[in-house]
């Protein structure tokens, strides 16, 4: 796990692709709200005291166990085969975009290697786990997708010029590749 603040860049490289292909995810998170905020303090606060021994009442510690169980809960879920081919074909959509339009080809210079293809099966498990479902839907893929795939596929000098970021880049391909 990393972050990334964008005011502060000095000091800082950026990281290889190679590197950054390990991470599970590059996750956008803003700002919170007013109320989330509140809620931020009020767990800091309760954290802090967790650690001089005063824990509130209602702290909750997740065992070791409950967290390899949830481990394994999430390889259960059900990815139908339809889905699974659906995962592969948008990772194959990032390395042979011209099956999809010249313009997604001539924007992606570096597709997506074959960790994305493990990371989208892996968080659309977790996503439909996530949601109570002991299933993963197509939406499941589409919603985590930009997330998985972002920081893995590099963009050409030609996508800038035309103003894509690879989020939109993402969107495309979801858009043309057929959903089962």
């Amino acid at each position: 796990m990393a972050t990334q603040n964008p005011l502060e860049q000095e000091g800082t490289y950026p990281l290889p692709e190679a590197q950054l292909d390990r991470f599970l995810m590059h996750v956008r998170v803003g700002y919170p709200s007013a109320e989330d905020e509140k809620l931020i303090l009020s767990l800091t606060r309760d954290e802090a005291r967790s650690k001089a021994g005063k824990a509130s009442p209602d702290s909750t510690l997740i065992s070791q166990q409950n967290l390899l169980q949830a481990r394994d809960d999430v390889l259960d879920i059900h990815l139908d085969d339809s889905l699974e081919e659906y995962i592969v074909e948008i990772i194959m959509a990032t390395r042979s975009a011209e099956r999809y339009g010249e313009d997604i080809a001539n924007w992606i210079q570096h597709g997506a290697s074959p960790r994305a293809t493990m990371a989208l099966d892996r968080c659309a498990r977790a996503y439909a786990w996530l949601n109570n479902r002991d299933y993963v839907t197509p939406e499941d893929i589409q919603l985590i997708a930009p997330d998985v795939l972002r920081h893995r596929i590099i963009l050409s000098f030609e996508a800038e010029a035309d103003g894509q970021s690879a989020d939109s880049c993402i969107d495309e391909i979801l858009t043309r590749v057929a959903v089962p």
